[in-house]
C-alpha cells in the first residue's frame, strides 16, 4: 500500500511531476481530489498516495481527458493505488542523496552544497536530515567497512556532514519543558555521524541536547549530567570491538543515576548475543524514524 505520511512540499511535487504549483492549487480548490496535510508552518505536505493520484490524473490529461473527466474516472474507482502503480516513481530524495554522495566522493564540495541546498528547498528539514543525510551516512559507513572507499574519502564526507548537521542543529528552537539530554559517542569510537543524526531528531522535537561527541571520559560525563541536571542520555557504538566498553558505560551510568533514561544505537548493537539482547536490548532505540518515535514515546510515558 502507498504511504499516507506527508513528506513532499509543493515545490517538490512540481519538480517531480512537472506540474505548476498554481495548477495544483487550482485542482485542489475546484475538485477537492486530494487534501495535503499541513506542517507546523502551515505549508502543504504531500504523501506517496497523493503523488500516485496526481501521476494518474496527469497521465489521463496528457492522453486527452480534461481534468474534470479524469477526476470523474477516479471517483468512479477507475484507479488502483496499489504497489505496481504507486511505486513507479522514485523518491527524489534518494536520487539527491546519491548525487550528493557522488559529489563528495569526487571531492566536489561546491556541487554537494548546491545539491543539498536544492534538497532544503524541496523538502522539510526532517526529511533532509533523516532521509537524505541519514541515507548518505549509512552508505558511507557501509562503503568504509567494505574498504570500498579510502580513509581520506570517509574523512572528507564526514567533515562535510558534520558541518552541515551542526549548522542545522544550532538553529532549532528548544522546548524548556522537555527533559535535558546528554549525547556522547561510546568509548574509543571514531564515528559520530549516526549519533548526530539522532540528536537532530531530538532537537527537531524540541529537546535541549548537550552534544559532547567523541573521546569523553566517564568521569566527565557524570560531571556534566550532574551539572546540567540531565534526565536522558544517549550514546552510540559502531565498531564491534567497542561494544563491551560501551555496555560498561551504560552499566556505570545506570548504577550512578538509576532514574536516568538511557538509549543507545549503532551498528555494533546488531551483534548482541542472546543474553546481551535480554540485558541491553531495551536500551536500543532502533534504526528507523518510526523506531525512534516509538522508543521515545514509551520512555516518556514510563517517566
Amino acid at each position: 500500500m502507498t504511504s499516507k505520511e506527508g513528506k513532499y512540499n509543493i515545490k517538490a511535487i512540481s519538480t517531480m511531476l512537472g506540474i505548476q504549483a498554481g495548477t495544483l492549487r487550482a485542482w485542489e480548490r475546484r475538485y477537492h481530489i486530494i487534501e495535503p496535510v499541513r506542517n507546523e508552518a502551515g505549508h502543504r505536505l504531500y504523501s506517496d498516495e497523493h503523488v500516485a493520484i496526481l501521476k494518474w490524473l496527469i497521465d489521463k490529461v496528457n492522453k486527452g481527458f480534461t481534468i474534470g473527466q479524469a477526476v470523474g474516472l477516479y471517483e468512479k474507482g477507475s484507479i488502483s493505488l496499489e504497489t505496481n502503480e504507486a511505486n513507479k516513481h522514485e523518491d527524489y530524495s534518494i536520487q539527491l542523496s546519491n548525487e550528493i554522495l557522488d559529489a563528495l566522493l569526487s571531492f566536489k564540495e561546491n556541487q554537494a552544497n548546491q545539491l543539498l541546498n536544492q534538497a532544503f528547498c524541496l523538502f522539510s528539514i526532517e526529511k533532509v536530515t533523516i532521509d537524505i543525510l541519514g541515507t548518505l551516512l549509512v552508505k558511507v559507513g557501509t562503503m568504509w567497512e567494505k574498504n570500498e572507499i579510502t580513509v581520506a574519502h570517509e574523512h572528507f564526507v564526514t567533515a562535510f556532514l558534520r558541518t552541515k548537521i551542526g549548522t542545522i542543529f544550532h538553529s532549532m528552537p528548544i522546548d524548556g519543558f522537555l527533559p535535558k539530554v546528554i549525547a556522547v559517542c561510546g568509548p574509543d569510537e571514531t564515528h559520530e555521524l549516526g549519533l548526530l543524526i539522532y540528536t537532530l531528531f531530538l532537537r527537531r522535537k524540541g529537546f535541549e541536547v548537550i552534544y559532547l561527541g567523541l573521546g569523553i571520559p566517564t568521569g566527565d560525563i557524570e560531571l556534566v549530567i550532574n551539572e546540567v541536571g540531565a534526565q536522558m542520555f544517549f550514546t552510540s557504538c559502531t565498531m564491534k570491538d567497542n561494544l563491551d566498553i560501551t555496555m560498561k558505560l551504560i552499566d556505570d551510568l545506570h548504577l550512578k543515576f538509576p532514574e536516568l533514561v538511557i538509549g543507545t544505537g549503532g551498528y555494533a548493537f546488531d551483534h548482541l548475543n542472546e543474553d546481551q539482547q535480554k540485558e541491553y536490548g531495551h536500551y536500543v532505540v532502533g534504526k528507523t524514524k518510526q523506531d525512534w518515535e516509538d522508543w521515545l514515546k514509551n520512555q516518556l510515558q514510563a517517566k
